[in-house]
């Protein structure tokens, strides 16, 4: 009986010692089924490379490739963009406005669809008087202020009404301001040349916003890559690849070795 009870309990030993075992073994497999996709989804390629996959050098490249592109694209806009500013105020606000100050990019697509921007305030004493020529900028956003405010824009109320105030100050909030005044009216070939600079720059910035997104979809599908090829791989027991094609058409093929 003795002996019996001693073989029962050394088997039972062995029994949890093997469970354990590949407890630890399944957490360790775990473990390494989770490095090929994180190190994929962290540098694109990685992943495949760790597995000894070719493919993992088109990853690389498109890596590397879509990292440059995005420096230059990125490089061309702002350069383009600090051109348009350059020349936004040497041919339309030196002379109107001795000190250079920046601002919004909203600003400057005004000045594209305007020749002027007018006069801020037209009158010489302190009571603000605003621009009133419809085809500069001002005095369209005081026709607007007017049509928007009083029942006949043509037919001004009573200067301290609440209706002549309340089109004074949607005046005051979307007019241009002394500072940022401009006038093409002489350098018209130069707005021509803005708007040109204008349209390049926005176009490099737009395509650099298009290359971060293929930058960032490759990212995910090499770990996608990566993680289909390490449960295919694990479940099977044998390699398993799955070769992506991103373009107009994109294709998706998955090969298991026996």
């Amino acid at each position: 009986m003795l002996g019996r009870g001693l073989v029962v309990a050394a088997a039972t030993v062995v029994a949890v010692r093997g469970a354990a075992g590949q407890g630890a073994d399944s957490a360790r497999t775990r473990a390494r089924f989770w490095v090929r996709p994180a190190a994929s989804l962290l540098f694109p390629g990685a992943g495949q490379l760790l597995a000894h996959e070719d493919r993992g050098a088109a990853y690389v490249a498109a890596e590397l490739y879509s990292v440059l592109r995005l420096v230059q694209l990125t490089g061309e806009g702002r350069r383009e963009g600090q051109r348009f500013r350059d020349l936004a105020y040497e041919a339309a606000r030196r002379q109107l406005t001795p000190l250079r100050r920046d601002t919004v990019f909203e600003y400057y697509e005004t000045m594209e669809r305007f020749s002027s921007s007018g006069a801020y305030d037209r009158g010489p004493g302190p009571a603000l008087v605003p621009e009133s020529d419809p085809t500069t900028y001002n005095g369209s956003v005081w026709e607007l202020a007017r049509r928007t405010f009083w029942p006949d824009p043509n037919a001004p109320p009573p200067p301290g009404s609440p209706l002549f105030l309340n089109a004074l100050d949607f005046y005051r909030t979307h007019a241009v301001g002394p500072g940022f005044v401009w006038s093409w009216r002489d350098a018209s070939l130069q707005q021509d040349v803005f708007r040109e600079t204008i349209r390049r720059s926005d176009t490099a910035y737009r395509r650099a916003q298009n290359q971060l997104g293929f930058l960032l979809a490759n990212h995910v599908v090499s770990a996608i890559d990566a993680l289909i090829s390490s449960r295919l791989a694990s479940a099977a027991r044998r390699p398993a690849a799955l070769q992506t094609t991103l373009g107009p058409v994109s294709v998706v093929r998955m090969s298991l070795k026996f």
